[in-house]
């Protein structure tokens, strides 16, 4: 737990600070900022106050300590998903926002607007804040929401299985690492699943399944049938080959016991490409050319290499960027599964806040020091 009273470099911010959105609701300009966030799911929302503290970074190069001033929200009150423990470590805010960890380093001059993630199937992975990626790259652009760019939103123009890339799969996607899987909009959805299944031919359906998955497949002895390759066709006609789609079960022996595409469906029209479909690739977010890089990576040894950049100038006003919030799964009580990190969703909301805590003084520490390498020149 982080207790704002308990840090020497903590300090509230005050309402009359450029960066407190709801100042104009203060009794006094000399009052601590407040926030509030409300979420997709229902009556799902927290509020409190807005802190500023130190977040301690390593540069890539030699490991050297950088301490960054970055804005955290203290949850003085959650209400609905918070309470039945999602999140429990807090969220680390990663958008566009004025407010979010990479604003807050490049408008101090301490890295390029730029950001990269990179995850690995056994749930490790880098952050590295200031990594503007390699010219090797491919890269596409990210799409405004009702004429602003407010989160990571890029164009797929076809989802593909195998050699097959039905007709009517494209769709605009939000890019969201606080998902740990994949949403598609229900009629893309229907397409992409059903062409899975005719090429998962003789394998048998899962009965009884319990995931929140539709497609899911008893494996054999011999283990996992030849499945088709999964390839997102990204805007400019670039192709992103998903590495493994498939989420496994496992008995009590240890053997593979089910298996199942990773796909869920939404009502919305807008898609959130998860953390499952991330795997396996260095993804690097340019804020600054308002693109989407990728190239596949072991996100390690080949990270390691030509990561010094140059300082960067503060970036120009940017809307404020939602938060993620998230959906718990279950899963087979007699299966144990092997996943990301976090289960969950993802969706929009109206603010860019990090917090945690019901009706207490205090959130969770989002300073992630193990997770968090800072690219400096």
């Amino acid at each position: 737990m982080y207790s704002p009273a308990e840090s020497r470099t903590s300090r509230y911010l005050s309402c009359n600070h450029e960066l407190c959105s709801l100042g104009s609701t203060c009794g006094s300009a000399k009052q601590p900022c407040p926030y509030r966030i409300n979420y997709y799911s229902e009556n799902t929302s927290s509020s409190g106050l807005l802190v500023e503290d130190i977040l301690h970074l390593a540069t890539s190069e030699d490991h050297a300590s950088v301490q960054a001033s970055v804005i955290i929200g203290c949850g003085r009150k959650q209400s609905g998903d918070y309470l039945d423990g999602i999140a429990p470590d807090g969220l680390l805010g990663l958008g566009f926002g004025d407010i979010s960890v990479p604003s807050s380093l490049a408008r101090t001059g301490l890295i390029r607007n730029s950001f990269s993630l990179c995850f690995r199937d056994d749930d490790s992975g880098r952050i590295l804040f200031g990594d503007r990626g390699l010219p090797t790259q491919q890269s596409t652009p990210f799409v405004p929401l009702d004429g602003k760019y407010d989160t990571y939103i890029i164009a797929v123009e076809s989802f593909c299985m195998g050699s097959s890339c039905p007709g009517k799969t494209s769709f605009h996607a939000l890019i969201d690492s606080g998902s740990s899987f994949t949403f598609l909009p229900n009629d893309i959805y229907k397409r992409v699943t059903l062409e899975f299944d005719r090429q998962v031919n003789g394998s048998k359906r899962a009965t009884n399944n319990e995931s929140p998955w539709e497609y899911c497949y008893e494996a054999s002895p011999l283990g996992m049938p030849g499945l088709p390759k999964v390839k997102l066709i990204f805007g400019g006609n670039k192709s992103f080959m998903v590495i493994n789609p498939i989420f496994p079960f496992y008995n009590t022996e240890g053997e593979l016991a089910v298996f199942c595409l990773a796909l869920q469906s939404s009502q919305e029209s807008l898609g959130t490409i998860g953390q499952n479909f991330m795997t396996g690739y260095h993804l690097v977010f340019d804020r600054e050319n308002l693109k989407l890089r990728w190239s596949r990576s072991d996100c390690h040894h080949d990270l390691d290499n030509n990561r010094r950049m140059p300082l960067g100038s503060p970036p120009r006003n940017r809307p404020e960027n939602p938060l993620p919030t998230n959906e718990q799964h279950s899963f087979p009580n007699n299966a144990r599964a092997v996943s990301p990190a976090v289960a969950g969703r993802a969706l929009p909301a109206n603010s860019s806040s990090v917090s945690q805590g019901a009706n207490a003084w205090y959130c969770l520490s989002l300073l992630l020091t193990q997770l968090a390498v800072f690219a400096i020149g």
